[in-house]
């Protein structure tokens, strides 16, 4: 049985596909940048806090509620635990590399500051790559077996309840992109009825309006 077939835990799968997603187009956002174009990057430089923001709350939920218990619950896996929380903070420092260099790109736009972003956002990659691998491979089996459906839906709920709400219905896009057939039904059946029909009437347009304006350069 893998990560996904746990009623527990296949909602995470999704979510990491997310960051890996966005993760790796983020170079790319930085280098397709034109020479200065300042509008640009500014638009990019809040996308990429809109992720980095993100992914703080991911894993800050889980560091409050599921390695704690982990840590009570697993004697064999320790060191696995352990090593979750080395790699957030590995993530944390790549993270903090980048917003060392990103004001300079976003007020300058030139193809040198760009370059150094890049990089630091490719090392970012790298490392969140590594971890999410390890904690589907290892850790989400833990879960299955050492925590409540509860315990684990809190998590979730904690991360949820840090978007603004404002952003939410492009969250959701950026989750639904994501999910198979099968995957968008449980996501969107797990709504409030008002919330599914904003996300038909409001929702995909917006998100499919981001995705457009982003992404559009990366195909000229």
């Amino acid at each position: 049985m893998n990560a996904t077939d746990r009623p527990y835990t296949h909602e995470m799968v999704v979510v990491h596909r997310v960051f890996r997603r966005e993760s790796g187009l983020m170079p790319r956002f930085v280098r397709a940048v034109p020479e200065g174009d300042t509008a640009r990057a500014a638009l990019i430089a809040e996308h990429y806090l809109d992720y980095a923001e993100g992914l703080h709350h991911h894993h800050s939920a889980e560091d409050e509620l599921v390695w704690p218990l982990l840590l009570k619950r697993v004697r064999l896996e320790k060191d696995m635990v352990v090593r979750m929380e080395d790699q957030h903070d590995r993530i944390s420092e790549t993270l903090t590399r980048i917003g060392e260099v990103l004001p300079e790109w976003r007020r300058t736009a030139s193809k040198g500051a760009g370059e150094k972003l890049a990089i630091a956002m490719e090392e970012h990659g790298a490392a969140l790559v590594e971890h999410l691998d390890d904690e589907e491979r290892y850790v989400l089996a833990l879960v299955a077996e050492h925590m409540s459906v509860a315990e684990w839906e809190a998590v979730g709920a904690r991360a949820v309840e840090q978007i603004p709400k404002q952003k939410l219905l492009i969250s959701m896009g950026a989750i639904l992109e994501e999910a198979s057939p099968e995957e968008r039904r449980f996501f969107l059946g797990k709504l409030p009825a008002v919330a599914r029909l904003l996300w038909r009437t409001v929702g995909r347009r917006q998100y499919a309006k981001q995705v457009r304006t982003l992404r559009g350069p990366l195909a000229a």
